[in-house]
């Protein structure tokens, strides 16, 4: 029997969630857990654990996460493909806009999550 999906903590959406030329023969999608991995490991140079804490994950499931939204980031720069982030288990943080880089980990436990999935292979 497969486990279920734990929702991943997310304390933005992303501002704009469509990048690339509209004119690119193929759609990457990058779902939005997959984004705030980036941005928390890349932009806020947490380190995987640290995000993991934030995010309310395993480390290898941020490993995981991570690694996948990489290997989109790079298909989308070498095959010139309009990359477009959407969907996700996720929930966003009751402080949303308001988060700053000592946004604490565990904080109060959302009983939404947002389930949504992907279509297709992401391609």
């Amino acid at each position: 029997m497969v486990r279920p999906i734990k929702c991943r903590r997310v304390c933005n959406m992303p501002a704009n969630t469509t990048f690339g030329s509209h004119q690119a023969d193929r759609i990457t999608e990058m779902t939005v857990d997959e984004y705030e991995t980036i941005r928390l490991i890349d932009l806020e140079g947490l380190t995987q654990e640290q995000c993991s804490v934030r995010m309310e994950v395993s480390r290898t499931t941020t490993q995981a996460i991570y690694s996948s939204a990489r290997k989109k980031l790079a298909d989308c720069l070498i095959n010139n493909n309009l990359l477009k982030i959407q969907g996700g288990d996720y929930r966003i943080c009751e402080k949303s806009g308001r988060c700053n880089k000592k946004c604490p980990g565990k904080m109060n436990r959302f009983k939404n999550c947002n389930k949504e999935q992907k279509n297709g292979s992401g391609l």
